[in-house]
């Protein structure tokens, strides 16, 4: 006998079981299913955030993060640390304490909010008499009918043509977090979020890391100023980074793997790396869904055609996440399955997709809300923008961090703020006030008048709003 649902969840990532605990929380019965596991075999929730993807990369990007302070900050405050070594398998145990503290968070919240938890693969069997059959296959079969069913089952990582992910040699974002030994050398394809968080982790656990990239300019979907900025500290900091190069024929044995690549400057290279992680973007998951068998619609790069509201072609199912349109970011997943949830209780979930923010936890970490620069001249939108620099930010001095500074960008006449980017920091923190006076289309002057804490770094975004209009204090 099938078990009755209003509904039914596939995919438990940041879409799936944020869609799931809305919705049972405005009054339906709701199941999710999720077939993600850990080592021992056991449910895994989170989907690729949790599991390998944001979660484990900061927890691995904080515990280098302090093996870089202690082998070469911590003597500029006269703390003297001798015989320093690194725990690998510590190290990697931690991050994986982490996730796991996170699945099981998603379980306890499941269980309070009266979730019931599948874990296993949820595929469409067909339409029936009160809604959409849903068959369960995992540690037991089981068979749903839901009245409603959201689509969340994410992305994967892309592979090149002709060279399959490994884990050993050739790594995804899921190899490059789990590498059992310091590579030597250290090769990253892709110069986006992935490669330069995962290439930042490993050169300051002691890899040579170079990475290339096609596109001829660097963190292109950047404010070109912030992209400048990052390139430079990058560098500095040992990070070897080719851009606008064209990869040749790539080959990999059981020790190391061989990258022809010809350069910028129209000279053929050639890169051996002990290891290399191909980051060039991911695709969405639809496979196991029998998505041909009901009818659901793909678009053209085979995403779940959605429209505005996450309506799929079919009545009542619906989609959310990696697996539709618009950018490929958690906390995007997120908003989208609390609106759908809310949707399907009759009220009027929404999402802003001009306030997403985007956020790189290098260091320096890179945030940005809103337009671009080269995006509003594009447009031939006038504008004003300001900046300031973290090195006149009395609490960055404290820190000992003064990279980069931060950028507002505002509306020639209506100082109505446009975007906002932070390269230092903190960024990723700083970045949650521009999208609160976005969202309520806030001026630059707003962001001026508000007291900020001193000393704070904030201030340093204040000081940028002052900027716009000549204003700033501290210049």
């Amino acid at each position: 006998m099938s078990k009755q649902f209003d509904v039914v969840v596939i995919g438990a990532g940041p879409g799936g079981y944020i869609a799931a605990i809305r919705a049972a929380q405005l009054g339906m019965s709701v199941a999710c299913i999720d077939a993600w596991q850990n080592g021992q075999g056991g449910p895994a929730p989170g989907g690729t955030c949790t599991n390998v993807g944001c979660i484990p990369s900061k927890a691995l990007l904080q515990s280098s993060e302090h093996f870089e302070q202690v082998n070469h900050h911590f003597a500029d405050h006269g703390i003297e640390v001798k015989g320093v070594s690194l725990k690998l398998d510590t190290l990697i145990g931690r991050k994986n304490t982490v996730v796991k503290q996170n699945n099981d968070g998603i379980l306890y919240l499941f269980k309070k909010n009266k979730v019931t938890f599948f874990h296993g693969k949820g595929e469409f069997t067909g339409q029936v008499e009160g809604g959409w059959a849903i068959k369960v296959t995992g540690t037991a079969e089981e068979d749903l009918v839901a009245k409603h069913v959201v689509v969340a089952t994410g992305s994967s990582a892309r592979e090149l043509p002709g060279l399959p992910f490994d884990e050993k040699v050739v790594l995804s974002n899921d190899g490059a977090l789990n590498i059992g030994a310091v590579p030597k050398t250290l090769g990253v394809i892709g110069a986006g979020v992935i490669g330069l968080e995962m290439g930042s982790v490993w050169r300051r656990l002691g890899s040579d890391v170079t990475i290339l990239e096609a596109m001829p300019e660097f963190l292109a979907a950047a404010d070109a100023q912030v992209a400048k900025e990052a390139l430079k500290a990058f560098t500095k900091q040992g990070l070897n980074i080719q851009m606008g190069v064209k990869i040749g024929e790539i080959k990999a044995t059981a020790k190391s793997v061989t990258v022809p690549y010809v350069d910028a400057k129209g000279a053929e290279q050639k890169l051996v790396v002990d290891k290399l992680i191909v980051s060039i973007g991911r695709v969405p998951y639809t496979g196991g869904l029998n998505a041909d068998a009901v009818g659901l619609k793909l678009d053209e790069r085979g995403f779940v055609a959605v429209d505005g509201d996450c309506k799929t072609n079919l009545p009542n199912v619906w989609a959310v996440g990696d697996v539709v349109r618009g950018p490929m970011l958690a906390h995007k997943a997120e908003e989208e399955g609390v609106a759908v949830a809310e949707r399907i209780a009759g009220q009027h979930g929404h999402v802003n997709f001009d306030t997403v923010p985007w956020v790189i936890y290098t260091s320096p970490e890179i945030a940005w809300v809103g337009k671009t620069e080269q995006q509003l001249k594009a447009e031939g939108r006038e504008y004003k923008a300001g900046s300031f620099p973290f090195l006149a930010n009395g609490r960055a001095r404290a820190l000992g961090d003064t990279t980069g500074f931060a950028k507002v960008i505002a509306d020639a006449k209506t100082d109505e703020v446009l975007g906002v980017h932070i390269v230092g920091p903190m960024a990723s923190e700083l970045i949650s006030e521009a999208v609160t006076i976005m969202e309520f289309r806030g001026a630059a002057e707003d962001i001026a008048r508000i007291c900020h804490a001193h000393p704070t770094l904030s201030e340093a975004v204040k000081e940028a709003a002052l900027a716009v209009d000549k204003r700033a204090l501290n210049f």
